[in-house]
């Protein structure tokens, strides 16, 4: 695995090699609920596995991208309800939103990525490719 540190922005959580390697969004201020969902990261043989617990959300409401090594994954939902009586009307609204970014390690294929949205988990699967050239592997001695 190569870490690779992100310097467009300090990291909100201090700099741990987990927080650099998939680092949170800024919070921006919005109008209605805005939270981050947890995100559950492992690495396998073969690929990066993200899951995002996102509950009440639809597929549609998901916008993935990826932009200079990094993932984006964002979420909208908008909602409104009215009701009509005799001698009023009710009318209810809610606006649901959150984005995170995650950066991509070297060995990360951004051509090869599968995204799934279940039971109010959304699931990514990043295939890896071969490190390039030059690049080796450097075991680190524990003392």
């Amino acid at each position: 695995m190569t870490l690779l540190r992100r310097t467009e922005r300090p990291s909100i959580l201090g700099g741990s090699w987990l927080t650099d390697f998939f680092d949170d969004d800024i919070v921006v201020p919005s109008f209605g609920r805005r939270s981050m969902p947890a995100a559950n990261i492992r690495e396998t043989d073969k690929s990066f596995e993200l899951e995002l617990a996102a509950p009440g959300f639809t597929k549609k409401d998901f916008n993935l991208s990826i932009e200079n090594d990094c993932l984006i994954v964002s979420a909208e939902k908008k909602e409104e309800k009215e009701q009509k009586e005799s001698n009023y009307t009710r009318r209810e609204f809610g606006y649901e939103s959150f984005s995170r970014s995650f950066n991509f390690p070297a060995n990360a294929n951004e051509e090869d990525i599968n995204a799934r949205y279940e039971d109010g988990v959304l699931k990514l699967s990043i295939a890896k490719k071969a490190l390039p050239e030059g690049k080796v592997r450097k075991p680190i001695a524990i003392k």
